[in-house]
Order: structure tokens, then sequence, then C-alpha cells
């Protein structure tokens, strides 16, 4: 259609000459580095005006004790008062260090007068603090699942802090009011409403840490041996609180075959009973029940872990300059790690682990040997050699810490000593043992014949337990009966929470059905806990 005929207005075109098309100028670029502080230049983030956002991060993060020390080493501003409430004068580092404290369980019912008696304790220094909870969190399992397995009983603790205990109860020693075996776990329900984050198990008793730091301690009432006749005038079969530790915030209990020993919240040690001529310390007798500070060296030094062996005590310390382990009493077979066989009074520290450039992080305390795990992964062990408990491919007796060369490709970050026993945790979650393996306690489902016949499995160097490898768990804690009277048994937890047992089940010490005429367990079986159970809370309690 003709646009002159369709009554519509033609378009007039014009034409516009090509000119060039000005393209707009982009101006140059600088890329500027951005810088942590400061306010000189445009887009840097000032820091030094955030300090509350740098705080947080600090916190948030979980950054440990060095980290926190490097970045206040580094930078000037970490050094500066940030200001803050209610310690205006404290750096960003040793707020965050403090924050982090406050997270732990043991220090926030802390008043303020008794943190500040544990930073002066611990070096002047709130990372200095966090450093000592953190070590103590490392060694043992305080607060979260564990299993214990003591001489002919056995106890679990979940991480909700409900306890169940079974095997032998001939002194009450499973607190269940009744000295009736028990074969399967059982709760005990007298502990309704109170959360429980450590336990310790002896010959014939056993002792119970509250979150609020009270003892509770049930089973014989002495600290002898019945072999010595060393007998209590009464059994306790029920929990109690044991009353002369009202005034101590205590957090681990050790008890060894003559005496006990528990470690309080600020990281002193105090013992009862086999004070007779100086053995640790102190002069009592041997039913005495009073708590006595463990006097010498570790008076002013915190502790954050102890373990009890036969007749002897090994205290890992926590010290500006680093960790540090100092024995004490019965120094038969070299235990004590000082290069002789003499006995300690006082706590003596062991000196070959700065020869070794070894930081230790974890210690264990058999019945003859004890051993230690260091940050870096090696293994020491030390004392009487028999069936290879030391793992250095014989039975000889090493009177200080010696590293277990054929573990030297695995990094280890838990171990744990029974009677000639062995057992070490990889930081992949497997596991080896060596030593004794009567009873079928060390996993390996192997035994030969001496020749008066007794099955005894000599493993002289670490060897993976295949068995527990099957499972496919990844295995977080080893527990060993540590007693020279009654047949092993071995308990490995998992980090998904499920138990395993294996070894001597004769008094029901496993927590698992054996078949007719079976005493023991050659492989690991499933022990069927919750470790998630909640304590129930109840209106009243037996206590």
């Amino acid at each position: 259609m003709d646009a002159s005929t369709s009554g519509t207005q033609s378009i007039q075109y014009h034409n516009i000459p090509d000119q060039p098309v000005p393209m707009p100028t982009s101006p140059s670029f600088n890329r500027q580095t951005r810088h942590c502080f400061g306010d000189a230049t445009p887009g840097e983030f000032p820091l030094s005006a955030n300090p509350s956002i740098v705080l947080h991060v600090l916190t948030g993060c979980n950054l440990d004790p060095q980290d926190l020390a490097k970045l206040e080493a580094t930078c000037s501003f970490f050094r500066q008062p940030a200001h803050f409430a209610s310690d205006h004068e404290l750096c960003l580092s040793e707020l965050a260090a403090l924050d982090m404290c406050q997270k732990r369980a043991i220090f926030r019912p802390m008043t303020l007068e008794k943190r500040e008696d544990l930073k002066l304790r611990c070096g002047g220094s709130w990372k200095l603090v966090l450093r000592f909870l953190l070590a103590g969190e490392t060694c043992s399992r305080r607060e979260k699942s564990q299993a214990i397995a003591g001489p002919g009983h056995s106890i679990a603790v979940t991480s909700k802090g409900s306890v169940y205990t079974f095997g032998t109860n001939s002194s009450g020693q499973l607190g269940h009011g009744t000295t009736e075996e028990e074969s399967r776990p059982r709760i005990i329900r007298s502990l309704a409403g109170i959360r429980i984050i450590h336990a310790a198990a002896g010959a014939a008793r056993t002792m119970l840490i509250s979150d609020s730091g009270q003892v509770y301690a049930f089973g014989k009432d002495s600290f002898g041996e019945v072999e010595y006749g060393v007998q209590g005038s009464q059994q306790v079969n029920t929990p109690q609180i044991v009353e002369s530790l009202k005034d101590v915030f205590v957090v681990q209990a050790a008890i060894g075959n003559f005496f006990t020993a528990v470690l309080s919240r600020e990281g002193r040690v105090y013992t009862f009973s086999w004070g007779n001529e100086n053995k640790l310390g102190h002069q009592t007798e041997p039913t005495d029940l009073e708590p006595r500070p463990l006097l010498g060296p570790l008076e002013n030094i915190p502790v954050v872990q102890i373990v009890a062996g036969y007749c002897y005590l090994l205290a890992l310390a926590c010290q500006p300059s680093g960790m540090s382990v100092y024995s004490v009493g019965c120094g038969l077979g070299g235990k004590l790690g000082h290069g002789t066989k003499t006995d300690e009074k006082q706590p003596r520290l062991i000196e070959q682990f700065q020869t070794l450039n070894l930081q230790p992080m974890v210690v264990a305390a058999g019945a003859w040997h004890a051993a230690v795990v260091g940050t870096d992964g090696r293994v020491c062990t030390w004392g009487w050699g028999r069936y290879g408990c030391l793992g250095h491919g014989n039975e000889d007796c090493d009177s200080v810490p010696k590293v277990v060369e054929s573990l030297s490709n695995v990094k280890a970050v838990h171990v744990a000593t029974g009677d000639y026993t062995t057992f070490v945790v990889s930081s992949d979650g497997d596991v080896y043992s060596f030593g004794c393996g009567e009873s079928s306690s060390l996993g390996h489902n192997t035994a030969d014949a001496d020749a008066q016949g007794n099955q005894h499995a000599k493993i002289l160097s670490p060897k993976l337990v295949t068995s527990l490898k099957q499972i496919n768990e990844r295995v977080v804690q080893i527990s060993l009966t540590n007693s020279i009277y009654w047949n092993a048994h071995t308990f490995a937890l998992t980090e998904s929470g499920k138990l395993y047992a294996f070894g001597a089940g004769d008094k029901g010490q496993l927590g698992v059905e054996l078949v007719a005429n079976q005493t023991e367990r050659p492989t690991p079986e499933r022990v069927e806990i919750d470790f998630s159970k909640q304590n129930p809370m109840m209106t009243t309690t037996n206590l």
C-alpha cells in the first residue's frame, strides 16, 4: 500500500552524516592492597575501629593459645588494650582466650577470685589458662562418653552424664544397692538428675565425678587389697558423696592399689592413704580417708591428668614452658622413668622427654609399665617389659622413656596400658596392641600355650588389631583392666558412640552374652548401651 493513499502522514527521513561515535574513556584501575587496619587510604578495613568484630572472629574460630600468641607477637594491634568491660586493660588476644575459657564447663562456675587464682597459677595469662583447660580435655574424656574396664567390673558414662555398671559386685561396687553380679549394663538410678563427667574403677570400688565437682564413691571403703588382708569395716553399695572432698572441686580420680588420687579444677593433686614412710609425700595410716595434698614440686604447678598404676602415680603437668610428666611412689621395674628402680617419696620430673624433644600430651600407667603420647604423635614406653608390653621387640626393662620405633609411621593420639599390655590409637582411628594377650585381651584372637599349658599370646611389637579395623568405625578410646589380680578385658569406644568389648568375661564384666562354658570373648562384640541417653530427672534420689 502506498503511503499517500493510506491517509497517513508520510515520515520524512534525513541523511545523517557518518560520524565516529566517541567511546567513553575508562579511568585506569589500580588494584590496591587491603590492609588489616588503618584509616589513611580509602578501602581499608579499620580493625582498630571494630574490635568487637575481631573479638567475635577470634573466639568463633576457636583459635588455640599458640595461634593467639602468634597474633599478639606479630601485630601490635592485638597487644593494645581493647577497652572492653569488665577488664578494659586486656588486649584482644587475651579477651578471646578468656571468652573461650568461659565455654568450658569446669570454668563457668568459678568465681572471679578463683579465676584470677587459676590465672596466676597457670602463669598470669588467659592464654595459658586456656592451654591448661584444653590440655585437660585432650588427655581425658571429661564430659564425653567413656568406658572403664575395671578389675572384674565395668563402668560406662554417656555424654549426657548417665552411668551404667556391670560385672562382679561382691562389695557393692556397681552402686545398685545390692551385691549381686550383673552381666548386662544397668543404669545407676540413684544418680538421677546428677551429671557424671568422669569415672574411675579400682579393686572392688568405684568413684564418680559430677559436673559440679562432687565425688561419689561406693564399694570397698578401704584402699588396700583383699589379698593383703586390708579390708574395710563396711561396704557401700550405693553412691555416697565423699564428705572430705566437699570443699574441693574435683575433675578427675585415679585409683591405685593402696591409694586413691584426685585432681582439682585448679590442677592440684590430693591423695588418700598409703602414706606410711612418706610414700606419697605424707604420713598417714592405711585406712585414712582424709585427702592430703601431694607435696613437693607439684604444689605450685598445675596438673591436667593423673594416672595410677601398681603403687605409683604419674602426673601430666602444664607449665608455661611446656608439658611435663612427674612420677612418685614405687619404682620397681623402672616404671617411674628416672633411670633407676628406687622409690620416690615426692613427685619427680621425668627428664628424658626433654632429651627426646617430646612434648607429652597423654600419659598412661600400667601395673608395671607406663606410656606417653607426644603432641607430634610419637609413643614412648618404659618400665618392666615382660611379654613385650613396651613394644620394642623384646622383653627388656627400660627405666627411662624410649620411643617405640616400630610406630614411627603412625601418628598416635591415645594410649592405654594394663597388666603387661599396651594399646595405641592412631589419628585415623586404627588400634595397635602389644604385650600379654592372656584372656584374648589384645584382640588378635591368637594364643600360644607355654610349657605349663597357659595361654599367653606374646606380642613383642605393635600389631594392628584387625578385628577392630573390620567394624569400620573410628576408635577414639581404649580401656583395659589395670590389675595384677584379675584377668583382663578391653573396651573400644568409637566416634559414633558404639562400645565393643573383648577379653575375660567370667564375671559379666564384658556386658555381653557368653555361650555355655565360655569365659572370654576373643573378638570384639557390641555392648548394647545408649551413649546418648540423658540421666533422667527424678524428684527424689537415694543419695
